[in-house]
């Protein structure tokens, strides 16, 4: 059954609720997967304009320490911009939406997964950006996005000119993932799903229960291997079949993580 989002005074009742989470010093049994943004940061006007609190690197920290380093952020921005975001912070990662993956906290990322998004189809889908004002190109390597944030009134613009140019390119190797006032242009062949698959075989991800928090389109390839692994799922924002809770906002998931990460019941031996 589907589940709506859950009140956010209720969130922290109903997974405590849950019989893996109420076990003692339960937190070590745990990795914990994060997407960013509209996850645990708030969406902005751009993407160079998201902010991140000394509060929520505090917080991820302490829990990269209480779960001995098995946190992770899983995101479509590549893992030198996540770095540039979050500094000094340096947590294991997987960018690029699958592209790129960093198991050790501050060590450079392995060889990606595939090359960068040839600049000839970037141009293509970069001329959508002149198309009015408010529409933005972000350039994220391995994928393009285009928000319209700024211009709402533009996403038909924007979805039937990139359906348009696929049409046009007649290239198979190109999908489409619509957003939350987002059009992200990526490579098939890599999702965040088949990365998280891999980094829940390195240490100290592996042999743990994995809790994934994701808001997006891109997350639901996520939620849906969870089982594979006895996961547990959280979204933010949107009712996801299979979840465990749905937070309302991202400041309830920092809410969350501070608390977790401070609660004596989740501490490790």
């Amino acid at each position: 059954m589907r589940q709506a989002c859950i009140h956010p005074a209720r969130l922290s009742d109903k997974v405590m609720s849950t019989p893996v989470l109420s076990l003692p010093a339960a937190l070590n049994q745990f990795a914990i997967l994060l997407d960013v943004d509209g996850t645990i940061l708030d969406l902005a006007p751009t993407p160079r304009e998201v902010f991140v609190s000394h509060a929520l690197r505090d917080t991820l920290a302490r829990l990269s320490e209480r779960t001995q380093g098995a946190v992770a952020f899983v995101s479509g921005r590549p893992v030198g911009e996540l770095d540039l975001i979050f500094a000094p912070l340096q947590l294991p990662a997987i960018g690029g939406h699958g592209a790129e993956l960093r198991i050790v906290a501050g060590a450079a990322p392995g060889a990606p997964r595939l090359a960068p998004l040839d600049s000839r189809i970037k141009q293509r889908f970069a001329a959508i950006a002149e198309a009015g004002p408010g529409i933005v190109l972000e350039d994220k390597g391995y994928s393009l996005a285009l928000h319209y944030r700024l211009a709402p009134d533009k996403e038909t613009l924007v979805r039937a000119a990139a359906a348009e140019i696929c049409s046009d390119l007649k290239d198979t190797s190109i999908e489409l993932l619509p957003g939350k006032l987002v059009l992200e242009v990526k490579q098939t062949g890599v999702t965040k799903a088949i990365a998280v698959r891999e980094l829940m075989t390195y240490p100290p991800f592996a042999t743990r229960r994995p809790i994934f928090i994701g808001d997006d389109v891109t997350d639901l390839g996520v939620f849906e291997i969870l089982p594979d692994f006895n996961g547990i799922g959280i979204s933010v924002g949107r009712d996801v079949p299979g979840i465990a809770a749905c937070f309302d906002r991202p400041a309830d998931v920092r809410r969350w993580l501070e608390q977790i990460s401070r609660n004596d019941a989740f501490a490790t031996p």
